[in-house]
Protein backbone atom coordinates (compact mmCIF):
# COMPACT_ATOMS: atom_id res chain seq x y z
CA UNK A 1 0.00 0.00 0.00
CA UNK A 2 2.76 2.62 0.95
CA UNK A 3 4.92 1.76 -2.29
CA UNK A 4 1.13 2.32 -4.45
CA UNK A 5 0.54 5.85 -2.26
CA UNK A 6 4.12 6.85 -3.26
CA UNK A 7 3.57 6.06 -7.47
CA UNK A 8 -0.34 7.22 -7.05
CA UNK A 9 -1.36 9.01 -10.15
CA UNK A 10 -2.95 11.97 -8.82
CA UNK A 11 -5.67 14.68 -9.64
CA UNK A 12 -8.30 17.40 -8.40
CA UNK A 13 -11.04 14.91 -7.28
CA UNK A 14 -13.00 17.64 -6.58
CA UNK A 15 -13.42 18.27 -10.31
CA UNK A 16 -13.56 14.27 -11.14
CA UNK A 17 -9.64 14.80 -12.73
CA UNK A 18 -8.31 12.26 -10.37
CA UNK A 19 -7.98 8.76 -12.50
CA UNK A 20 -7.11 6.87 -9.23
CA UNK A 21 -10.27 7.89 -7.61
CA UNK A 22 -12.20 6.94 -10.19
CA UNK A 23 -10.45 3.66 -10.73
CA UNK A 24 -11.37 2.91 -7.33
CA UNK A 25 -15.01 3.94 -7.57
CA UNK A 26 -15.55 1.65 -10.92
CA UNK A 27 -13.87 -1.12 -9.33
CA UNK A 28 -16.01 -1.03 -6.13
CA UNK A 29 -19.20 -0.21 -8.46
CA UNK A 30 -18.22 -3.43 -10.64
CA UNK A 31 -17.66 -5.72 -7.06
CA UNK A 32 -21.17 -4.83 -5.78
CA UNK A 33 -23.30 -4.48 -9.32
CA UNK A 34 -24.56 -1.08 -8.63
CA UNK A 35 -24.00 1.39 -11.95
CA UNK A 36 -21.63 3.86 -9.69
CA UNK A 37 -19.82 4.93 -6.84
CA UNK A 38 -18.34 7.81 -4.48
CA UNK A 39 -15.17 7.26 -2.62
CA UNK A 40 -15.49 9.26 0.41
CA UNK A 41 -13.16 10.07 3.91
CA UNK A 42 -15.61 8.12 6.21
CA UNK A 43 -17.89 5.11 6.53
CA UNK A 44 -19.74 7.79 8.83
CA UNK A 45 -19.81 9.79 5.79
CA UNK A 46 -21.12 7.41 3.83
CA UNK A 47 -24.09 6.54 6.00
CA UNK A 48 -25.21 10.09 6.43
CA UNK A 49 -25.09 10.83 2.69
CA UNK A 50 -27.45 7.82 2.30
CA UNK A 51 -29.71 8.96 5.01
CA UNK A 52 -29.06 12.55 2.96
CA UNK A 53 -30.22 11.23 -0.62
CA UNK A 54 -32.71 8.84 0.31
CA UNK A 55 -34.96 10.76 3.37
CA UNK A 56 -36.36 14.07 3.73
CA UNK A 57 -36.60 16.13 7.25
CA UNK A 58 -39.30 14.37 9.50
CA UNK A 59 -38.95 11.54 8.07
CA UNK A 60 -38.25 8.34 9.92
CA UNK A 61 -35.67 5.70 9.62
CA UNK A 62 -36.41 2.29 10.28
CA UNK A 63 -33.66 0.12 11.65
CA UNK A 64 -32.01 -2.02 14.83
CA UNK A 65 -31.67 -0.04 17.47
CA UNK A 66 -27.42 -1.07 17.82
CA UNK A 67 -26.62 -0.32 14.32
CA UNK A 68 -23.99 1.71 13.67
CA UNK A 69 -25.60 4.78 12.09
CA UNK A 70 -28.09 4.86 15.35
CA UNK A 71 -25.78 4.28 18.10
CA UNK A 72 -21.92 5.15 17.00
CA UNK A 73 -22.48 8.62 15.04
CA UNK A 74 -23.45 10.77 17.83
CA UNK A 75 -27.10 11.82 16.46
CA UNK A 76 -25.45 12.28 13.46
CA UNK A 77 -28.90 11.85 11.18
CA UNK A 78 -30.73 14.36 13.69
CA UNK A 79 -28.38 16.29 13.42
CA UNK A 80 -27.36 16.61 9.58
CA UNK A 81 -30.62 15.04 7.66
CA UNK A 82 -33.66 15.85 10.96
CA UNK A 83 -34.69 12.41 10.60
CA UNK A 84 -35.79 10.33 13.39
CA UNK A 85 -35.87 6.20 13.92
CA UNK A 86 -38.03 3.59 14.27
CA UNK A 87 -36.19 1.06 16.23
CA UNK A 88 -36.42 -2.93 16.61
CA UNK A 89 -34.49 -5.37 18.72
CA UNK A 90 -31.64 -6.65 16.43
CA UNK A 91 -30.10 -9.04 18.82
CA UNK A 92 -29.29 -11.30 16.77
CA UNK A 93 -27.97 -9.15 13.87
CA UNK A 94 -31.03 -8.99 11.93
CA UNK A 95 -34.62 -7.67 11.97
CA UNK A 96 -37.56 -9.15 12.91
CA UNK A 97 -39.95 -9.54 10.14
CA UNK A 98 -43.10 -8.69 12.37
CA UNK A 99 -42.07 -5.67 14.11
CA UNK A 100 -40.58 -4.32 10.44
CA UNK A 101 -43.98 -5.33 9.15
CA UNK A 102 -46.22 -3.18 11.74
CA UNK A 103 -43.91 -0.31 11.85
CA UNK A 104 -44.26 0.41 8.31
CA UNK A 105 -48.26 -0.66 8.53
CA UNK A 106 -48.75 1.85 11.12
CA UNK A 107 -47.99 4.55 8.61
CA UNK A 108 -51.96 4.22 7.69
CA UNK A 109 -52.89 5.25 11.84
CA UNK A 110 -51.40 8.74 10.54
CA UNK A 111 -48.03 8.02 12.02
CA UNK A 112 -44.51 9.44 10.74
CA UNK A 113 -43.46 8.49 6.84
CA UNK A 114 -40.98 5.03 7.16
CA UNK A 115 -38.38 7.25 4.08
CA UNK A 116 -36.07 3.92 4.20
CA UNK A 117 -35.05 0.84 6.14
CA UNK A 118 -31.22 0.37 7.32
CA UNK A 119 -29.78 -2.96 7.75
CA UNK A 120 -25.81 -3.90 8.82
CA UNK A 121 -23.81 -6.27 7.21
CA UNK A 122 -21.93 -7.53 9.09
CA UNK A 123 -23.92 -6.43 12.41
CA UNK A 124 -21.14 -5.61 14.83
CA UNK A 125 -22.65 -5.21 17.86
CA UNK A 126 -23.95 -9.34 17.71
CA UNK A 127 -20.66 -10.37 16.88
CA UNK A 128 -20.25 -9.52 13.24
CA UNK A 129 -22.91 -11.36 11.89
CA UNK A 130 -23.31 -11.77 8.22
CA UNK A 131 -26.92 -12.05 6.72
CA UNK A 132 -27.94 -14.43 4.71
CA UNK A 133 -29.75 -14.05 1.30
CA UNK A 134 -32.69 -15.72 2.17
CA UNK A 135 -32.98 -13.29 5.71
CA UNK A 136 -32.85 -9.96 3.23
CA UNK A 137 -35.49 -11.84 0.55
CA UNK A 138 -37.47 -12.20 3.90
CA UNK A 139 -37.01 -8.36 4.74
CA UNK A 140 -37.59 -7.48 1.58
CA UNK A 141 -40.87 -8.86 1.02
CA UNK A 142 -42.53 -6.81 3.57
CA UNK A 143 -40.37 -3.52 2.66
CA UNK A 144 -41.87 -3.61 -0.39
CA UNK A 145 -40.51 -0.31 -2.32
CA UNK A 146 -39.17 1.51 0.59
CA UNK A 147 -35.45 2.04 -0.63
CA UNK A 148 -33.26 0.33 1.80
CA UNK A 149 -29.57 0.91 2.81
CA UNK A 150 -26.85 -1.46 3.41
CA UNK A 151 -24.23 -0.30 5.83
CA UNK A 152 -21.83 -2.76 4.33
CA UNK A 153 -18.29 -1.47 6.67
CA UNK A 154 -17.31 -5.06 6.84
CA UNK A 155 -19.44 -6.23 3.53
CA UNK A 156 -16.91 -8.50 2.44
CA UNK A 157 -16.09 -10.09 5.56
CA UNK A 158 -19.62 -11.20 5.04
CA UNK A 159 -18.77 -12.29 1.46
CA UNK A 160 -15.94 -14.58 3.08
CA UNK A 161 -18.07 -15.77 5.32
CA UNK A 162 -20.40 -17.12 3.60
CA UNK A 163 -19.83 -17.15 -0.26
CA UNK A 164 -22.26 -14.81 -1.24
CA UNK A 165 -21.18 -12.19 -3.57
CA UNK A 166 -20.82 -8.75 -3.04
CA UNK A 167 -23.05 -8.35 -5.99
CA UNK A 168 -25.78 -10.48 -5.03
CA UNK A 169 -26.12 -8.99 -1.38
CA UNK A 170 -26.02 -5.39 -2.74
CA UNK A 171 -28.56 -6.21 -5.26
CA UNK A 172 -30.93 -6.13 -2.25
CA UNK A 173 -30.14 -2.71 -1.13
CA UNK A 174 -30.97 0.54 -3.38
CA UNK A 175 -27.62 1.61 -1.89
CA UNK A 176 -24.39 0.19 -0.06
CA UNK A 177 -21.25 1.03 1.44
CA UNK A 178 -18.41 -0.27 2.54
CA UNK A 179 -14.93 1.07 4.49
CA UNK A 180 -12.01 0.39 3.40
CA UNK A 181 -10.12 0.50 6.76
CA UNK A 182 -11.17 -2.35 9.14
CA UNK A 183 -10.18 -5.52 7.91
CA UNK A 184 -9.12 -4.49 4.45
CA UNK A 185 -6.42 -2.40 5.69
CA UNK A 186 -6.83 0.63 4.05
CA UNK A 187 -5.47 4.04 6.26
CA UNK A 188 -8.49 5.89 5.39
CA UNK A 189 -11.69 6.17 3.40
CA UNK A 190 -15.19 4.33 2.62
CA UNK A 191 -17.09 4.09 -0.47
CA UNK A 192 -20.91 4.56 -1.24
CA UNK A 193 -22.55 2.99 -4.43
CA UNK A 194 -25.63 3.13 -5.92
CA UNK A 195 -27.72 4.05 -9.30
CA UNK A 196 -25.83 6.63 -11.15
CA UNK A 197 -28.66 9.33 -10.54
CA UNK A 198 -28.25 8.94 -6.92
CA UNK A 199 -24.47 8.96 -6.81
CA UNK A 200 -24.80 12.45 -8.37
CA UNK A 201 -27.18 13.58 -5.49
CA UNK A 202 -24.47 11.86 -3.21
CA UNK A 203 -21.66 13.65 -4.69
CA UNK A 204 -23.67 17.40 -3.84
CA UNK A 205 -23.86 16.17 -0.52
CA UNK A 206 -20.16 15.38 -0.12
CA UNK A 207 -19.70 18.66 -1.39
CA UNK A 208 -22.20 20.06 1.29
CA UNK A 209 -20.57 18.34 4.52
CA UNK A 210 -17.03 19.02 3.32
CA UNK A 211 -15.57 15.66 2.11
CA UNK A 212 -14.93 16.36 -1.82
CA UNK A 213 -10.63 16.07 -1.55
CA UNK A 214 -8.83 17.45 -4.28
CA UNK A 215 -5.40 15.03 -4.84
CA UNK A 216 -7.38 11.79 -3.23
CA UNK A 217 -5.70 9.30 -5.69
CA UNK A 218 -2.92 8.92 -2.97
CA UNK A 219 -5.42 7.16 -0.69
CA UNK A 220 -7.76 5.61 -3.19
CA UNK A 221 -4.25 3.99 -4.45
CA UNK A 222 -4.50 1.98 -0.97
CA UNK A 223 -7.95 1.30 -1.35
CA UNK A 224 -7.44 -0.75 -4.72
CA UNK A 225 -4.81 -2.67 -2.70
CA UNK A 226 -7.64 -3.42 -0.21
CA UNK A 227 -9.82 -4.43 -2.94
CA UNK A 228 -7.34 -6.44 -4.96
CA UNK A 229 -5.74 -8.24 -2.41
CA UNK A 230 -6.94 -7.85 1.09
CA UNK A 231 -10.44 -9.50 0.88
CA UNK A 232 -9.23 -13.55 0.65
CA UNK A 233 -7.41 -12.92 3.65
CA UNK A 234 -9.71 -11.81 5.84
CA UNK A 235 -10.64 -15.64 6.31
CA UNK A 236 -7.46 -15.89 8.64
CA UNK A 237 -9.07 -13.10 10.68
CA UNK A 238 -11.95 -15.41 11.19
CA UNK A 239 -10.57 -18.21 12.23
CA UNK A 240 -8.26 -16.12 14.55
CA UNK A 241 -11.45 -14.84 16.00
CA UNK A 242 -13.17 -18.18 16.44
CA UNK A 243 -10.32 -19.42 18.67
CA UNK A 244 -10.67 -16.41 20.63
CA UNK A 245 -14.25 -16.82 20.99
CA UNK A 246 -13.41 -20.45 22.12
CA UNK A 247 -11.12 -19.11 24.65
CA UNK A 248 -13.20 -16.34 25.95
CA UNK A 249 -16.12 -18.89 26.21
CA UNK A 250 -14.39 -21.69 28.23
CA UNK A 251 -13.19 -18.74 31.03
CA UNK A 252 -16.57 -17.10 31.48
CA UNK A 253 -19.45 -19.23 31.29
CA UNK A 254 -21.19 -16.84 33.24
CA UNK A 255 -21.51 -15.06 29.72
CA UNK A 256 -23.69 -17.81 28.22
CA UNK A 257 -21.24 -16.97 25.22
CA UNK A 258 -21.96 -19.07 22.44
CA UNK A 259 -18.56 -19.04 20.25
CA UNK A 260 -20.42 -20.76 17.08
CA UNK A 261 -21.93 -17.61 16.86
CA UNK A 262 -18.45 -16.52 16.07
CA UNK A 263 -18.47 -16.78 12.33
CA UNK A 264 -15.88 -13.53 11.12
CA UNK A 265 -13.88 -10.97 12.88
CA UNK A 266 -15.68 -10.45 16.05
CA UNK A 267 -16.05 -11.62 19.43
CA UNK A 268 -18.74 -10.14 21.10
CA UNK A 269 -20.55 -11.39 24.20
CA UNK A 270 -22.16 -9.76 27.30
CA UNK A 271 -20.39 -10.30 30.97
CA UNK A 272 -21.82 -8.28 34.15
CA UNK A 273 -18.19 -6.96 35.15
CA UNK A 274 -17.80 -6.25 30.92
CA UNK A 275 -15.80 -2.90 31.62
CA UNK A 276 -13.34 -4.29 34.39
CA UNK A 277 -12.72 -7.52 32.07
CA UNK A 278 -11.94 -5.03 29.54
CA UNK A 279 -9.32 -3.10 31.08
CA UNK A 280 -7.63 -6.29 33.39
CA UNK A 281 -7.20 -8.19 30.10
CA UNK A 282 -5.41 -4.66 28.33
CA UNK A 283 -3.30 -4.59 31.23
CA UNK A 284 -1.66 -7.88 30.21
CA UNK A 285 -1.25 -6.63 26.76
CA UNK A 286 -4.20 -8.01 25.37
CA UNK A 287 -6.19 -4.59 24.30
CA UNK A 288 -10.16 -4.57 23.48
CA UNK A 289 -13.63 -3.20 24.32
CA UNK A 290 -16.66 -2.61 25.09
CA UNK A 291 -19.41 -1.60 22.59
CA UNK A 292 -21.95 -0.98 25.70
CA UNK A 293 -22.20 -0.78 29.72
CA UNK A 294 -21.98 -4.56 29.69
CA UNK A 295 -20.95 -6.30 26.36
CA UNK A 296 -17.28 -6.70 25.60
CA UNK A 297 -15.93 -6.81 22.08
CA UNK A 298 -12.49 -8.26 20.50
CA UNK A 299 -11.89 -7.77 17.12
CA UNK A 300 -8.99 -9.58 15.17
CA UNK A 301 -7.09 -8.06 12.05
CA UNK A 302 -4.33 -8.07 9.59
CA UNK A 303 -1.36 -7.13 12.86
CA UNK A 304 -2.91 -9.87 14.58
CA UNK A 305 -1.21 -12.87 13.75
CA UNK A 306 -1.02 -16.68 15.44
CA UNK A 307 1.37 -15.54 18.05
CA UNK A 308 -0.53 -12.86 19.14
CA UNK A 309 -3.73 -14.95 19.29
CA UNK A 310 -1.51 -17.92 20.84
CA UNK A 311 -0.63 -15.43 23.40
CA UNK A 312 -3.94 -13.87 23.96
CA UNK A 313 -5.50 -17.50 24.42
CA UNK A 314 -3.13 -18.50 26.93
CA UNK A 315 -3.81 -14.81 28.60
CA UNK A 316 -7.64 -15.42 28.64
CA UNK A 317 -7.28 -19.13 29.67
CA UNK A 318 -4.79 -17.98 32.94
CA UNK A 319 -7.01 -14.88 34.02
CA UNK A 320 -7.98 -14.42 37.32
CA UNK A 321 -9.75 -11.36 38.94
CA UNK A 322 -7.56 -8.71 40.18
Amino acid sequence: MRQAIAEAIVGDDGYGEDETVTRLEARYASLVGKESAVFLPSGVMANQIAVRVLTSPGDVILAGRSQHVVSYEMGASARNSSVQFALVDDTTGTLPIGEVADIIDAEKDHQPHIAMVSIENTHMPSGGTPWLLSQLDELLSVVGSLPVHMDGARLFNAVVATGIPAADYAARATSVMTCLSKGLCAPVGSLLAGSSDLMTQARRERKRLGGSMRQAGFLAAAGLVALDSMIERLSDDHRRARRLADAFATRFPESNYDPATCTTNIVAFDHPLARDLVAQLLELGVAGGTVAPRRARFVTHADIGEEQVDRAVALVEDFRWS
